[in-house]
């Protein structure tokens, strides 16, 4: 490294984005991810032994991908390589397996590649790193925010060991959040700043476990923001965090009154048949940062338990729209959430299948349990055709328009009616079809 490769180096900490400084240095600086990096875990471990082999990190952006090959490339005895696989080319893969083997060859030292966003090579450029992966001339660390079964060769997966990191938890990026503001070394606390607890809350919580959203908005609230002349110290006050990160703050508490009064005008507004309502309720959830999956559960209960058989469709769409939102994940995930909502909302309603089943439960529990009918028993089992179990039962399938009129219920209860199907909507065709059997 010759002067000015050290002057650069020097600025370049000086200089760049807070979310870089203040990355960690060991692993036990790490915040969050303790599913992968605790230290009861095989990641953990390996890395501090230095026996990494090769591996594939995958998660949202603001995750630590790009921390961790950091803390590695700290931690390693060997040579530490990085490139972008949107700019890099052969060629510059081809210098790296140079170097690699020079340095395993005259020194024995291993070269760790870390290619950040490497799904971004093509299957040519993945294939051409293969065979020295698999010889050990290089030890892979791909970062990827695409599913890496879909994005990486099936070769090279089988040689890496894919590591599936998480959105940040809102208390982790809070801790973030406090040691950027006031970390003199790394983050901002010489500028003499202080955040109030308002704001961290709400920067931990809309930045949506993407760490480095939320401090490029503490850097900016800490660089454009003016001190207060009482005290000569910045404050980032909600406001500020509210225009740094430029999201405004909804009044939300997810544990609190205005998630249950939310929720609740939700799901009245589907039952209620007004589509602009429950879409406007749905976009505040979102905008808040409910979880998409609480959200897809409330809409499947409403399209069973309100709309019912007035249209089956609905429970279909329900669960389609919550197996959809749960695998594409956010942003897209809103447009499948509205599609479901504006139908469950404009779909005709009927609550006949959910009283139904609610009357058989009240009499199961204040009646007293009557035997099943000899002729409607199981006779397969062994003995059970001696005893008589089964005899008389007549088989629908066998019987003009697959129907024949025999007694279900139990005795006693023959004229109990539990599903009363309405005229709404597909439920009208159900009732005139069993008004029609009982003629």
């Amino acid at each position: 490294m010759d002067l000015f490769d050290y002057m650069r180096e020097n600025t370049m900490k000086k200089e760049s984005p807070l979310a870089s400084r203040l990355r960690p240095s060991t692993l036990d600086e790490v915040v969050g991810q303790q599913h992968i990096i605790g230290k009861d875990k095989l990641l953990y471990r390996a890395i501090k032994a230095d026996k990494l082999g090769s591996v594939i990190f995958y998660g949202p952006p603001g995750t630590g991908k790009t921390t961790l090959a950091r803390v590695i490339a700290n931690t390693t005895s060997g040579e530490f390589r990085q490139i972008n696989a949107t700019v890099a080319g052969k060629k510059d893969m081809e210098e790296i397996v140079k170097e690699a083997k020079d340095s395993l060859g005259m020194y024995g030292k291993k070269t760790i590649l870390f290619v950040d966003e490497i799904h971004r090579f093509n299957k040519g450029q993945q294939d051409y790193l293969l065979p020295f992966v698999e010889d050990g001339t290089l030890t892979l660390i791909g970062a990827t925010t695409e599913n890496p079964y879909f994005e990486v060769n099936g070769a090279l997966l089988s040689r890496s060991r894919v590591f599936e990191l998480k959105p940040l938890e809102k208390e982790d990026i809070r801790k973030l959040v406090h040691r950027a503001v006031y970390d003199k070394d790394k983050g901002m606390g010489s500028y003499n700043a202080v955040i109030d607890e308002d704001s961290e809350e709400f920067l931990a919580d809309v930045s949506n476990g993407d760490a480095r959203a939320a401090l490029n908005a503490v850097e900016l609230g800490v660089m454009t923001t003016d001190r207060d002349p009482s005290d000569g110290k910045i404050h980032i006050s909600l406001q500020v965090a509210e225009e740094c990160i430029q999201k405004r703050v909804v009044r939300y508490d997810k544990t609190g009154d205005n998630h249950y009064d939310t929720i609740s005008a939700f799901i009245k507004s589907m039952r209620g048949s007004d589509p602009d309502a429950a879409v406007y309720y749905l976009a505040r959830m979102l905008y808040a940062g409910e979880d998409i999956k609480f959200i897809a559960r409330r809409i499947m209960i409403c399209a069973a338990e309100d709309v019912g058989n007035a249209d089956p469709q609905a429970l279909i769409l329900a669960v389609a729209a919550a197996q959809a939102a749960e695998r594409i994940g956010l942003p897209e995930a809103q447009i499948i959430l509205a599609e479901v909502v504006t139908y469950v909302a404009s779909a005709p309603k009927s609550n006949a299948a959910c009283m139904a089943v609610f009357g058989a439960l009240d009499t199961v529990q204040n009646q007293k349990t009557m035997p099943v009918p000899v002729h409607l028993q199981d006779s397969h089992y062994k003995g059970a055709a001696k005893l008589g179990h089964g005899q008389g039962y007549l088989y629908a399938h066998d019987y003009p328009g697959n129907y024949v009129k025999q007694q279900y219920l139990p005795d006693g209860m023959e004229d109990i009616s539990f599903y009363h199907p309405t005229e709404n909507g597909y439920e009208r065709r159900i009732k005139e079809h069993l008004k029609e059997l009982k003629k």
